[in-house]
């Protein structure tokens, strides 16, 4: 069963997440900012982490890098609002392998996990 950590400041969309990723199988982590996002992956070694871009302590983006510079192998996906498009892009080049626009379809929550665990 693969371990996902689920990183966003607003405790509905790691509930709503969460909730459909344990019906799928899956473990899941949950962590409330960046900080414990990089805390959580060095004490859990998750799977595949799907990383807020904006999240108080430290976003999304410096969780990324912290997280890249821990583990180059790290399997990141970004969930990004609309209108993002330019930290997407940046997340992309820090080593995100995925992105997930808010408001997510489960259908493609899935799919980007089922990517970044290939």
């Amino acid at each position: 069963m693969a371990k996902i950590l689920i990183a966003d400041d607003a405790a509905f969309m790691r509930m709503r997440c969460g909730r459909m990723l344990t019906e799928h199988g899956f473990e899941v982590i949950e962590a409330e900012n960046g900080r414990e996002a990089v805390e959580k992956y060095q004490a859990c070694k998750p799977d595949v982490v799907l990383l807020d871009i904006t999240m108080p302590e430290m976003d999304g983006l410096q969780a990324l890098r912290a997280i890249k510079a821990l583990d180059p192998q790290a399997r990141v996906g970004m969930v990004t609002a609309l209108g993002q498009q330019t930290v997407v892009m940046e997340a992309l080049q820090a080593g995100a392998r995925d992105f997930v626009v808010k408001p997510f379809q489960p259908e493609r929550v899935l799919a980007a996990v089922e990517k970044l665990l290939r």
